[in-house]
């Protein structure tokens, strides 16, 4: 798509050296700030005056002329009606550029005095002379107070919008996301996404949403057996089911939903009897320790999931020549109010897209490879109350109120045989786009991601509160569409498929429009499962948008007697926000409410997909204000990022991050410390010298502020690397937790370096990371550059 660069119409008088600017305030659509302080409207409409008045007696106002703008042609400049609110000085004494704002009740008609034939006498002129005083000061009196008194069209614009965005949001009622939310949830026992889709799409083309379409792609879905897996003890020969529950005929039929999708998408199948060895949460320390007591070749690890990303466990597993895992979750580290014990969960080890198209989109034509399993290890995700029948343990893991977590006795042995069945089947996965076009900038996308059932996956239902809050916020912003406003940028709405199977609807269509996507999107805005708890408020954001993020916060919270204390951080996060975080580098923000754990450090424990019913998020949220509050909170960042002039982003957020990354105990980082401060001083200077101008309406010229917004929707691509661990961001402004502040590939490096003779590691590392605070440095760099150009260049 092509930039749409606005241009201010000019106005050019010939014969004395004025420059005018007309503005065409009444081409904004309703919601757009006027740009104005109320001191300088009546400053420089007093002084256009009294100068116009004298420009008139001047023979060269014959030669005046005004430029055409897009609904006026004056063509005859003598006999036209001159209307002087739409007429501007280019230069002001506070600024560059200054838009003068039309006032219904100030009209001024010029006309050419007559000459005089007649002499008059003294006192004729003396009485005409006291009435034109008398008027004139009447004039600004009346005009003073009339100002004074009216409500002024010059108030702020950031009163003016924030006032704007919560009457479009006043709208959004929590009974109606309710309503909708139970009506998503009768449609999940479909046998495929087909009728969700179908409802979803209906429902936003009866709320007005432009040009709602599907968009499909037959991927590769590993999926469960015809039976469940099971865990036989060698010694006894019981035999159980992830859950814990004896193998028997009226198990497998009681719950067989549950038994079937308790399992690990991607993972090798077949069957393996060995050793069962406690690796804890299996990271380098754990296996370190290990293998200096066991000989782990094809035997089982019991790994706890958390503290790391599951796929470099894995893969740390993997290299330890095991051959298979038991995944379970230890009670002690989920929230105190979670009883999951007997629960069953499902993990997918695809870290994104279609596994048969790797890299690119699987559309027609496309090569396709042979991927049925992404490991050659035999995973299976088991219950807490399975792990302590394999240990041998009592139920009771509580002492005098501490959590004892679960241990495997270093000196017990147990030989477990585990089957693993799954199938491996071409499916349609069906994600859901529509369209709010952009008034002025078109080709500025901010991106709204939501997520719905995909057939064969788990039968969970918190996809519905993903599709009820999104669906909410558009029927509010369409209401105010249809009166005729539109937002400055485009908002594309998307309701992914294929999201449990790791994040497959959103990477193919990421990869089939990577191009345009990368030259385009603004912002990306997740809804990815928003209510997880309600206990604490997590928001999650790229530091460039934390401080928009805050204040947002912050301004709801002054509206509120009670309010939760803010957290926002820039960590990782499970959904469909990771393709435009780590290939696009796309700012992204995400709200939720969520359960405190009692594990120290990341916990990645959101990798597991438990089955959420509908009864239970009714649980967490009865009246369903928390969904309600997310609506709102999302919404206002959104049209906020789709309607500022100057994106909302802070380029020195992000090298504040960048310094904040390498302080501490970090060896072989002093020349990053000093890139990062040189980094720092580039993105002050660009903040000061460009954005701040900018964010100036007096000061704003609509060409740079083109070239600085395509500057800051840029910023962290910089920081894109190339090489990271299995499951670590590719974007290494995010960190694992919100408590290590450390670069995450340089935590992986020093773990690897622990099993490792060679330092190569951590200086593969570090280089990733000078590079990308070097590119982010020449990134700013270059943008003053060419502001500072085009400065030249005009002179």
């Amino acid at each position: 798509m092509g930039d749409n660069e606005a241009s201010l119409p000019n106005t050019s008088l010939q014969g004395k050296k004025m420059a005018y600017q007309k503005v065409n305030a009444d081409q904004r659509a309703p919601g757009h700030s006027q740009y104005l302080d109320n001191d300088d409207l009546q400053a420089t409409a007093l002084d256009l005056e009294w100068d116009m008045e004298k420009e008139l007696e001047e023979p060269g106002f014959d030669q005046f002329q005004l430029d055409s703008a897009e609904n006026q042609n004056l063509e005859n400049p003598e006999t036209a009606d001159l209307n002087l609110d739409s007429i501007q000085p280019a230069t002001s004494p506070k600024g560059r550029f200054q838009r003068l704002q039309e006032e219904s009740d100030y009209v001024t008609r010029y006309t050419r005095s007559a000459p005089k034939s007649n002499p008059c006498n003294f006192c004729r002129l003396l009485k005409i002379l006291c009435t034109a005083i008398i008027l004139f000061i009447l004039g600004i009196l009346i005009g003073y107070y009339a100002h004074k008194n009216c409500p002024s069209n010059a108030t702020s614009s950031g009163t003016l919008d924030l006032q704007f965005y919560q009457e479009i949001l006043k709208t959004i009622q929590a009974e109606d996301i309710k309503k909708s939310f139970r009506n998503l949830v009768q449609l999940y026992k479909s046998e495929d996404d087909t009728e969700i889709s179908k409802k979803i799409k209906t429902h936003w083309t009866s709320l007005g949403l432009e040009d709602v379409q599907f968009v499909n792609y037959s991927v590769l879905l590993n999926l469960p057996g015809p039976s469940a897996s099971s865990v036989t003890l060698s010694s006894s020969g019981q035999c159980f089911h992830p859950n814990g529950q004896p193998c028997s005929e009226e198990a497998r039929t009681h719950s067989s939903q549950d038994l079937l999708y308790s399992y690990a998408a991607y993972s090798a199948k077949g069957a393996l009897e060995a050793e069962v060895i406690d690796v804890s949460y299996g990271n380098a320390d754990d296996l370190k320790r290990i293998q200096k007591m066991k000989n782990t070749t094809n035997q089982i690890a019991l790994l706890k999931l958390g503290k790391l990303p599951l796929l470099y466990k894995l893969s740390l597993l993997e290299k330890a020549g095991f051959g298979g895992v038991l995944l379970y979750i230890d009670p002690c580290d989920l929230p105190k109010t979670a009883d999951l014990n007997y629960d069953t969960f499902m993990v997918s080890l695809n870290p994104g897209g279609d596994p048969s198209t790797p890299g690119y989109p699987s559309v027609d034509g496309s090569f396709r490879q042979n991927r049925s399993n992404l490991t050659s290890l035999l995973v299976q995700p088991i219950s807490a109350s399975l792990v302590a029948k394999l240990i041998s343990s009592p139920n009771s893991r509580t002492k005098n109120g501490v959590c004892r977590p679960l241990e495997l006795p270093s000196n017990d042995e147990r030989i477990v045989n585990i089957q693993i069945q799954t199938v491996t089947k071409f499916k349609t996965v069906t994600n859901v786009v529509g369209y709010l076009k952009g008034l002025t900038s078109p080709d500025r996308y901010i991106v709204v991601g939501s997520h719905h059932h995909t057939a064969y996956s788990y039968y969970g239902q918190e996809w519905a509160s993903s599709t009820a809050i999104i669906t909410a916020f558009i029927r509010a912003l369409m209401l105010r569409v249809k009166r005729g406003w539109r937002p400055d940028r485009t908002i594309v709405f998307c309701s992914w498929g294929g999201t449990a199977f790791g994040n497959i609807g959103s990477y193919e269509w990421g990869e089939d429009f990577k191009k345009v996507l990368q030259r385009n999107v603004v912002a990306y805005v997740s809804l990815h499962s928003p209510i997880r708890g309600n206990s604490s408020f997590s928001s999650v954001a790229s530091p460039s948008l934390q401080q928009l993020v805050v204040e947002k916060h912050n301004f709801n919270c002054s509206r509120r007697a009670k309010c939760r204390e803010t957290n926002v951080s820039s960590v990782q996060i499970q959904g469909d926000a990771d393709y435009f975080i780590n290939h696009l580098g796309v700012p992204t923000v995400q709200f939720a409410y969520e359960d405190t754990t009692a594990l120290e450090g990341p916990s990645f424990l959101s990798e597991a997909l438990f089955l959420k019913r509908a009864t239970k998020i009714e649980e967490m949220d009865p009246f369903f204000h928390l969904h309600e509050t997310i609506t709102k909170l999302s919404g206002e960042v959104i049209l906020q990022i789709a309607n500022e002039p100057v994106l909302p982003f802070s380029a020195l957020d992000i090298a504040l991050q960048v310094q904040n990354s390498l302080k501490g105990d970090q060896p072989n980082t002093h020349q990053l410390l000093t890139l990062a401060s040189r980094l720092r001083e580039s993105a002050e200077l660009f903040q000061s010298d460009e954005m701040r101008p900018a964010n100036d309406p007096k000061e704003r010229i609509p060409i740079r502020v083109r070239m600085l917004n395509d500057i800051l929707q840029d910023m962290e691509k910089s920081f894109l690397v190339e090489q990271v661990p299995p499951g670590f961001y590719r974007n290494i402004l995010y960190h694992l937790d919100e408590k290590t502040s450390q670069f995450s590939i340089l935590l992986a490096a020093s773990e690897r370096c622990k099993s490792l003779a060679s330092n190569e590691t951590i200086q593969e590392a570090l280089s990733e990371v000078l590079n990308g605070i070097n590119a982010a440095q020449g990134y700013f760099k270059a943008g003053l550059d060419v502001f500072e150009s085009v400065v030249v260049g005009k002179n």
